[in-house]
């Protein structure tokens, strides 16, 4: 029956056409520019019926995507015809007005029509539907994604609605799905629906949106979008409901990452934005809006638009009382704040740390320490704890207020990360503190370091070797150092140039500060740190030079002791 239905429906349609262009249009009295517009659009459908009817007669009586098409096709000609009629006569029966909206109506849906029609012949469901076979799973998943994109973009909103809850569930199901639908072109589609959409189909979007931004594979697509996608997403913080506005942080977490997009977000007020949400926000929006100033902040550039919003305030205050995921996120905000990056400290720097310590960010940080986390997420408090300390007189408020006993009981954690984070804590702790280097070398830190050196990655290997060289500037410290057996060897190994990514200046200066015992001095030479030294100084190597010098008066020195 449906096919008998269907195949009415074309051949009734360009019946319907034929009707309009040959007789009704000619006889048209009233508004025929407007006529001459709707004629271009009933010859393209015109166009587009015949390919129904020549190219695909079996997908057209089975799609059901072309069925319901067709279907709202014909209705929409049976209206052409009568209001054509309508405007025949010299006097319109209906009023100027009203016939002239009408008309504005019927033009937009014949050009609604002509778009879907050309959609649906483009994106080949047309053709699978001719032919009748066995597929793998994957294969299915990939034509289901090609159908609801299709479906995104034709027939009614209602139809979109529907269909936009399908693929969100399609795509919750499994990562795959999404690097499939992907790979159909989705993310162009949902980018589109954006601008147009009622607002519960705009809210789906924003979640399959922020969905597709969770599979790393997939997130190269969304950032070829630019600021489309971005001014969107922005303007969705502003105005979108509670679950809408946690689903674009979500997505703006992926967006950030990148400088052209933390400027963009900086420059059209979205910091201020997600402050805004950090404050009153969800719990859920909150930690995701968190996230996202997260990664902005990593962004020297963008640092001044936290400091007039006051950000610090609202940071530290979510850091005191979010959930545990926002207040990881905003203390990772406020380390990324206070982190030095590759430049030279500047006063602005040192102010935002001042202020940091100012509102409270010292405390807030001992409580996030004390507050029972997972050792995973101590790793922002870490980094935090050294980017304040690179400021010297910050660096003793901290001592004072015992984070040294704080960062020796991470330094032997099981988690790398946190160990690494650690070690450069402990650097950047002690190269400015006499007192901080006496108290970590008796609460063991030499030997956990030790133990580091012979890690297996080289960022574990540096950050052992960059702590005990500034840790080993206490003369209590190198007597505990050259305790170990380990130590010396251990550092000299981290000489060797084929030791590639790491910076070699580190162990150099290590040994530089132990090169003065006869004992340590004889292992060096034993372990091959004469060579290893040696290449370093052609390599300009700073401290490489006079390590080897001394090195080289040993063995002098040696050769005369002997009898």
């Amino acid at each position: 029956m449906k096919d008998s239905t269907e195949t009415d429906a074309i051949s009734g349609s360009l019946n319907l056409l034929s009707t309009l262009l040959d007789s009704e249009l000619p006889s048209v009295r009233n508004f025929k520019g407007k006529w001459s517009l709707a004629r271009v659009k009933l010859t393209q459908l015109q166009t587009h019926l015949t390919d129904f009817s020549a190219e695909f007669p079996n997908a057209s009586t089975s799609n059901p995507l072309s069925f319901h098409l067709l279907h709202s096709i014909s209705q929409t000609l049976n209206d052409a015809v009568s209001l054509s009629k309508t405007c025949q006569p010299e006097t319109l029966p209906n009023g100027k007005l009203k016939t002239q909206s009408d008309l504005n109506s019927l033009l937009a849906t014949l050009d609604r029509h002509v778009s879907d029609c050309d959609i649906l012949f483009r994106s080949g469901l047309l053709l699978e539907n001719s032919v009748s076979v066995s597929v793998s799973k994957r294969e299915a998943i990939r034509s289901e994604s090609r159908s609801l994109i299709t479906r995104l973009q034709i027939g009614s909103p209602e139809s979109k609605a529907s269909a936009m809850d399908s693929l969100l569930g399609l795509l919750q199901e499994d990562d795959k799905n999404v690097t499939i639908a992907v790979a159909q072109g989705v993310v162009p589609v949902l980018v589109r629906l954006l601008d147009s959409s009622p607002s519960e189909t705009k809210e789906k979007t924003v979640a399959t949106i922020s969905k597709i931004s969770t599979v790393e594979s997939a997130k190269s697509v969304l950032l070829a979008e630019g600021l489309l996608l971005l001014n969107h997403l922005l303007r969705v913080l502003d105005s979108g409901s509670g679950f809408a506005i946690e689903k674009a942080c979500i997505a703006l977490r992926a967006l950030s990452l990148t400088k052209e997009n933390a400027r963009a977000i900086g420059s059209r007020g979205g910091i201020s934005s997600l402050l805004e949400i950090c404050q009153a926000g969800t719990p859920g929006a909150q930690a995701s809006a968190a996230a996202v100033l997260r990664n902005l902040a990593a962004f020297e550039e963008i640092r001044v638009n936290f400091v007039e919003e006051n950000a610090v305030v609202v940071l530290i205050a979510l850091a005191s009382s979010g959930t545990a995921v926002a207040r990881e996120n905003a203390v990772g905000c406020l380390s990324n704040l206070t982190n030095s990056g590759s430049s030279e400290e500047a006063d602005g720097l040192l102010n935002l740390r001042v202020m940091v310590v100012k509102e409270g960010g010292v405390e807030c940080l001992k409580n996030y320490w004390d507050s029972g986390n997972q050792i995973q997420s101590l790793e922002v408090a870490v980094e935090m704890l050294r980017h304040l300390a690179e400021s010297g007189p910050i660096g003793e408020v901290l001592v004072g207020e015992g984070f040294v006993q704080r960062l020796v009981g991470v330094l032997n954690c099981e988690v790398l990360a946190v160990r690494i984070a650690a070690a450069r804590a402990v650097y950047a702790l002690g190269l400015n503190s006499g007192r901080a280097r006496k108290e970590m070398g008796e609460l063991g830190c030499v030997l956990g370091l030790i133990k580091m050196l012979d890690g297996k990655g080289v960022e574990e290997k540096e950050a052992s070797a960059m702590a005990l060289s500034v840790l080993l500037m206490h003369p209590a410290n190198r007597r505990i150092f050259r305790k170990d057996e380990r130590g010396v060897v251990s550092a000299v190994h981290l000489l060797n140039p084929s030791l590639q990514g790491l910076d070699k200046k580190y162990p150099v200066s290590l040994l530089a500060l132990l090169v003065h015992s006869k004992s340590c001095r004889k292992q060096m030479v034993a372990a091959g740190a004469c060579v290893h030294t040696q290449k370093l100084v052609e390599m300009d190597v700073p401290g490489s030079k006079k390590l080897l010098e001394s090195l080289g008066r040993g063995k002098i020195w040696g050769v005369f002791a002997r009898p």
